[in-house]
């Protein structure tokens, strides 16, 4: 049973409702209702605008970006070591994504600010409300970029090096080279808490609004390189071919096979293809395998599956294979004392949940004690235009986010 809130009435709500309708417009295409918000594209920029706006307008003293894309507004007193409590998440999206998976925890972070202060809870210790960049990495093809440029994961001068599908490298993406690891803002951070729709219908099954994370899966993104000989597609013996679609197929659902007997993950969810003409043999196929599992060992076991499986079917192809690992996220615990700490604030009984999906608290949880807020999504659906949050549900999550804060920051 969640415990009483601090922050009572219908204020979250009404507040929730309204700040969700100033942004719910940008980048949303119209046709499908899906969102094309790209890190560092228009949308993305309108709506970090939007998110210096409202922070100022709420008290914040300092907004500013960190030379990583990564955007940081500042309440209470000034940061010293390790005693400022960091909230947010990321404004990107996924293609044609749905509007929640990451928003939702920027504005939900920036109202639990506004409810504390209209309450007259004043910060004894800083809080930072942070908008990380390109975290689905659908633009440039790495994921969490923003934060793992923060914490030193990612080396500058590789992630400036990073082309999009248009051939625009991140460096003239964001006007430079990226900064790289700051020190300085992580040995301010005390503690992170990271609120997001969850991915899944765990807590519609447990009939609660909110939960919190235990942990995350491993997990990583491979580029499957299937290289085989153009041919006409009409005058070609299917004797004579050396044809990498073929290969890519096969190790399409030789992927699905063997994540499925690991009671693992995995997904082929996009492809390039040269030349791309229907009357052609393909001379290139390039795949990219989204894998994730439960431990570390059961990750490695089933990435060297496929491709074995992927090499062996390529030798009877007459194609070559090339696997290039683009990332890789260990296994994640989030941080017991936090997490404790969200227990006895949210109250007993609330729902504890692993997850299998990436986020920016995973990459945090190595330098800084992290931890994650659930919001119940009614469809279970997310990446995709169907996913949603009831209003009621999102204002209780700026409830309990305010709770949280009071906890960390307040008493």
């Amino acid at each position: 049973m969640l415990s009483d809130s601090v922050v009572e009435g219908p204020l979250p709500n009404t507040q929730f409702q309204r700040s969700w309708a100033e942004i719910a417009p940008i980048g949303r295409d119209a046709g499908t209702g899906g969102y094309l918000r790209y890190g560092f594209t228009e949308p993305v920029r309108q709506l970090e605008e939007w998110f210096r706006d409202t922070a100022v307008a709420d008290g914040a003293h300092t907004v500013a970006q960190d030379g990583n894309g990564n955007l940081f507004a500042w309440y209470g007193p000034a940061p010293e070591h390790g005693n400022a409590v960091l909230v947010g998440s990321h404004f990107d999206s996924v293609p044609y994504g749905g509007g929640y998976d990451g928003p939702l925890g920027i504005v939900s972070a920036l109202l639990a600010v506004r409810a504390l202060r209209e309450a007259g809870r004043e910060f004894r210790r800083p809080v930072a409300v942070v908008a990380f960049a390109e975290e689905e990495g659908s633009r440039f093809g790495v994921p969490c970029l923003g934060s793992r440029l923060l914490t030193g994961a990612l080396d500058p001068d590789r992630a400036a090096a990073l082309i999009d599908r248009d051939g625009v490298s991140l460096a003239e993406a964001m006007g430079g080279r990226p900064a790289g690891a700051r020190p300085e803002t992580l040995d301010r951070i005390g503690a992170f808490v990271e609120l997001h729709i969850e991915q899944g219908r765990a807590l519609v099954d447990l009939g609660a609004p909110v939960g919190v994370a235990s942990g995350i899966w491993p997990h990583g993104r491979w580029r499957l390189d299937f290289a085989g000989e153009a041919n006409h597609a009409g005058t070609t013996r299917m004797s004579d071919r050396r044809d990498p679609m073929l290969t890519f197929a096969f190790t399409v659902l030789a992927a699905n096979k063997e994540a499925r007997l690991r009671g693992a993950h995995a997904t082929v969810g996009r492809v390039e293809v040269e030349p791309n003409a229907t009357n052609a043999i393909p001379a290139l196929v390039r795949g990219w395998l989204d894998a994730r599992a439960a431990d570390a060992g059961t990750l490695d076991a089933l990435v060297e599956a496929v491709r074995v499986k992927a090499a062996d079917r390529a030798a009877r192809d007459g194609t070559t294979l090339g696997l290039t690992q683009e990332s890789l996220s260990p296994s994640v615990e989030f941080d017991g004392g936090l997490n404790a700490a969200l227990g006895r604030v949210l109250g007993e009984g609330v729902p504890v949940l692993p997850t299998a999906a990436g986020h920016d608290a995973g990459i945090l949880a190595g330098h800084v004690p992290t931890a994650m807020l659930f919001v119940r999504n009614p469809t279970g659906v997310s990446h995709s235009p169907a996913e949603s949050a009831g209003d009621d549900d999102c204002a209780e999550g700026v409830r309990r986010l305010a709770d949280v804060l009071d906890e960390l920051a307040v008493r």
